[in-house]
């Protein structure tokens, strides 16, 4: 499976994309056909608070199955995407049954 990172308006520092290789590599431990991943980073700015947003896309046989999710701190954020994932995951190798 080949990982991709993009992080839109910052430059990811090596710890950080890392963290998102090891953390994106554990979906094949719930799906072992995945093609592809891209792991998209982004800041928000509303008001005061500067939310880091993930959005992990994974490109399964026939489909592409996509989780997001706002946090805090970038590792927060990456935790709950691939949460969120592993659920979807679990439900697609359900349906493919």
């Amino acid at each position: 499976m080949k990982v991709h990172t993009e992080s839109v308006a910052f430059k990811a520092d090596q710890k950080l994309l890392d963290f998102i290789e090891e953390k994106v590599k554990k979906m094949e431990k719930y799906f072992d056909r995945i093609i592809e991943a891209r792991v998209s980073l982004k800041l928000e700015n509303s008001g005061q608070i500067k939310d880091k947003i993930a959005e992990l896309r994974l490109s399964v046989p026939g489909d592409i199955l996509v989780a997001k999710d706002t946090a805090k701190t970038f590792e927060s954020s990456i935790d709950g995407a691939t949460e969120a994932m592993r659920r979807q995951l679990l439900k697609y190798k359900e349906r493919l049954r």
